[in-house]
């Protein structure tokens, strides 16, 4: 391919690092070869894409950094730009690729080799994202960058005690850092030691006022209300013209808290409205075409299609997934069933999808490529996903949970890699489910949760898929009704151990006195016995719910059945 048309190539696709190494190639600029632009100090190029980036001005950022590569493609710190950009776009599989032509390019990039780490820990690859630390880390010991993503790869991979020891260290060295002191409150509230991981997000706030991450993580801790001066050291914080979007819609968050604590609905959702369309901005959900694809999975994945591919997979039994929508009680789920002597809780493993998107999820072919795979194939991914799986385990208890909640997207997948798992549907009144979800920030992904009558859609493309697999699969799937668990936990847990096959154990019923760490925003609820008076939080917010009932439509009518035709 010539260069003019390679560089037309890029104009469609910016994020392509296939077309820019063959450009690199095409160009053969040896001056260019494996190392940073010489001119970066002579042009302020690369200075304007960073501010843009910094400020989430994407598609500023993208010109400056697109018209910069087509001249340079060997450009390392704009490959680096360049993929930061696109992890920050949602782009994850395009941002990594990026990054390891960068490293290609330069192998000794600490900064680029950091971002590749950061971004894999971020995406539930805490043991890819060590590894990749690995060199800079050997090479460079005291670079407290790479301490900090270490110390946040060995959170997410449920190392805690090492985490916190680490971020104690780093703390040691930067005494006045709020971020470190908000990853180390979080570190501590995971490991149940929440009155200390309370006083780190206090010092956090105290050090950086205008720290929106850490206004949220203190709001979010669910064991202490926010107070008046903590709602007024806020209100100031968002007259700042200074102050970053990220921060801002945090902050606008943890109002949102501060102000439901108090009772005050309307202010409370105009807080969740405005920090969730700050987010709407820079993630982005299409529910018609999301609604597209699973009509389109629910025609090919039929049971003559399951039925023709009966033992490809392997045949493993100790994988328990929990699946359902964010926000629905799974958390609760995994705590009763981590009470249970024979099974261990990890957390919302990123492996399934990963393997979805090797297969092409997301680009358009994954339906044909996953019926395409062979027995061998099927097999050899199964054990792909038991030893990553592995690598999150602590115990020898016979069974593992995997309650990564976007799981229901790839059970079609399960079912051929894994047929001897265990799943269970954790299912929640869609009015409950949705306002938990337009109430949070998420990490990472989840772009639906940021508007109301996407979650809506979102919802009832998730019942229509669940109900097609009970289709196609019956009895493959354990349904609990959050509701139905609060009501009488005894019977729903009994009901849950059936579907296991496992004997009834009374520690289940004990699940709040579980020493465990537990990673998601309902941490502290699932350490304290059940209240039922949460049940119907929701109904404060009905004045605004509208969109989101328009959107569920039959789904929301018929809770809990599932209308015919959905």
């Amino acid at each position: 391919m010539t260069v003019d048309r390679l560089r037309d190539l890029l104009a469609r696709e910016p994020f392509n690092a296939g077309a820019y190494r063959r450009l690199a190639e095409a160009l053969d600029d040896a001056r260019q070869d494996g190392v940073r632009s010489a001119l970066r100090a002579a042009d302020r190029t690369l200075e304007d894409a960073e501010r843009a980036l910094s400020a989430n001005q994407f598609e500023r950022a993208g010109a400056i950094l697109q018209r910069r590569l087509a001249e340079r493609p060997r450009d390392v710190e704009a490959l680096h730009l360049m993929g930061e950009l696109a992890f920050a776009l949602n782009r994850e599989l395009d941002a990594e690729a990026l990054l390891r032509l960068a490293l290609d390019f330069a192998p000794d990039f600490t900064l680029a080799r950091i971002a590749l780490a950061r971004q894999l820990d971020t995406r539930g690859l805490s043991l890819e994202a060590r590894k990749a630390l690995e060199p800079v880390l050997a090479s460079e010991p005291g670079n407290l960058y790479a301490k900090f993503v270490q110390a946040a790869a060995l959170g997410r991979a449920g190392d805690y005690e090492r985490a916190a020891k680490l971020y104690e260290e780093l703390l040691g060295e930067l005494p006045d850092e709020a971020s470190l002191w908000t990853t180390y409150g979080y570190v501590l509230k995971t490991m149940g030691r929440a009155d200390e991981g309370l006083r780190a997000m206090r010092r956090a706030v105290a050090l950086a006022p205008t720290n929106g991450e850490a206004w949220w993580n203190l709001a979010n801790l669910k064991t202490r209300q926010l107070d008046p001066a903590d709602i007024a050291s806020m209100t100031r914080a968002l007259t700042d013209e200074n102050l970053g979007s990220d921060d801002r819609l945090h902050i606008h968050f943890a109002l949102g808290v501060a102000c439901e604590d108090q009772g005050n609905a309307g202010e409370a959702f105009a807080h969740y409205e405005r920090g969730n369309a700050i987010r709407r901005k820079s993630c982005h959900f299409d529910p018609a075409a999301f609604r597209a694809d699973i009509e389109a999975a629910t025609r090919t994945l039929s049971r003559t299609f399951f039925d023709d591919r009966r033992g490809l997979g392997g045949d493993a039994r100790d994988p328990i997934f929990i699946v359902g929508m964010p926000r629905s009680g799974s958390t609760l789920i995994e705590q009763i069933l981590s009470s249970h002597p024979q099974i261990e809780g990890t957390r919302e493993l990123a492996y399934t999808g990963n393997i979805a998107r090797h297969l092409g999820y997301g680009r358009g072919d994954y339906l044909e490529q996953m019926a395409a795979l062979d027995a061998e194939q099927s097999r050899s991914l199964a054990a792909t996903y038991l030893d990553d799986s592995r690598a999150e385990r602590r115990t020898e208890r016979p069974f593992f949970i995997d309650k990564m909640p976007n799981n229901w997207l790839y059970l079609p997948l399960i079912q051929l890699l894994l047929p001897n798992a265990r799943i269970i549907d954790a299912r929640r009144h869609p009015l409950a489910c949705g306002v938990s979800n337009f109430k949070q920030v998420y990490s990472r992904g989840q772009c639906f949760s940021y508007d109301l009558a996407n979650i809506g859609h979102y919802y009832a493309a998730y019942v229509t898929m669940m109900a097609h697999i009970d289709d196609v699969l019956p009895g493959r799937v354990l349904r609990l009704f959050h509701e139905a668990l609060v009501e009488d936990p005894e019977r729903e847990i009994r009901r849950l151990l059936e579907h296991l096959e496992l004997p009834f154990d009374p520690d289940c019923l004990r699940f709040h006195q579980t020493d465990r760490p537990v990673r998601t925003p309902s941490s502290e609820q699932v350490r304290r016995p059940i209240d039922r008076a949460t049940i119907g939080r929701w109904r404060m917010f009905e004045p605004w719910l509208d969109p989101l009932k328009e959107a569920l439509g039959p789904v929301l009518d018929d809770y809990p059945e599932v209308p015919p035709l959905v």
